[in-house]
């Protein structure tokens, strides 16, 4: 019975937290493509690869649904994925569709033409790739009318965060955040649209001020998460043990996941 989570490193561990937390009788096989990592500077034809990749190893691991814990992932590969590559008995899904209902307050099977809500003007932060495949604003534009969104690419950001290096982590937060500000002022939302950015979620709210409503992935995925096994409880695959791969150094790996978790973390090679 379990769910893959894929990421392209470790940011996806804020996920599987949350995902862990939601459901503690899930086992859950989390893989980190850290041999290839940052997927943000890729092409998209490199990221589809490796994703598919990744995603073909979970699906030996006995997990027939598998969670992109990746924006870049689910930006640039996901769509091409569901239309030309995944088979009818295996399941893959992103991260923008929980973001995207908490932002329009609307159920994705609700497929009424788009409306306005009541968030006006959204700062999108993330990596390049996911703001060069414009795919959270193609989402959203489904669902919603009349929402000025500024998408910041935030280069370096999740560098430093693999690398541990928080107080340049910070730094590049602030910078991006006053580039983004330059051209939307007074922005009424800011979605963090990489799952590394949760670990950073402080230094963004510090540099957004108080007005501003920040929107973070774990908990939504977690909750839409559940909702789905609900509902579609044949996908939970027949593997039935929690593990962490890695196509990096495991020993290098564990060490770094164990400080974001703050919990004893260890990974196998994939």
């Amino acid at each position: 019975m379990a769910v893959g989570v894929f990421d392209s490193g470790l940011g996806g561990l804020t996920v599987l937290d949350a995902v862990t937390r939601r459901l503690p009788d899930v086992p859950f096989v989390y893989l980190g493509d850290n041999a290839h990592a940052p997927y943000g500077v890729r092409t998209h034809d490199d990221i589809f690869n490796l994703t598919c990749a990744a995603v073909e190893r979970l699906w030996a691991e006995g997990c027939d649904l598998v969670i992109l814990a990746c924006n870049t992932a689910s930006a640039a590969a996901l769509k091409r994925m569901q239309e030309t590559w995944i088979p009818r008995d295996k399941r893959v899904l992103g991260v923008f569709v929980p973001l995207i209902e908490a932002l329009t307050e609307r159920q994705w099977g609700d497929n009424s033409p788009p409306r306005e809500v009541a968030v006006k003007h959204v700062a999108l932060f993330a990596t390049p790739a996911t703001v060069a495949s414009r795919a959270f604003q193609r989402e959203l534009a489904f669902r919603a009318i009349g929402v000025d969104v500024e998408a910041q690419p935030c280069g370096g950001v999740v560098d430093a965060i693999e690398q541990g290096d928080e107080i340049l982590a910070e730094a590049l937060v602030r910078s991006h955040v006053d580039a983004l500000k330059r051209r939307m002022p007074q922005p009424q939302a800011a979605v963090l649209g990489c799952t590394h950015y949760p670990l950073m979620e402080d230094a963004f709210k510090a540099a957004l001020g108080p007005d501003v409503k920040v929107f973070s992935q774990a908990n939504l995925v977690a909750d839409s998460l559940a909702d789905y096994l609900a509902r579609r409880p044949e996908f939970l695959g027949r593997g039935l043990q929690s593990k962490f791969l890695t196509t990096g150094d495991p020993v290098a790996v564990s060490s770094r996941a164990t400080q974001f978790l703050r919990r004893p973390i260890r990974f196998e090679a994939a």
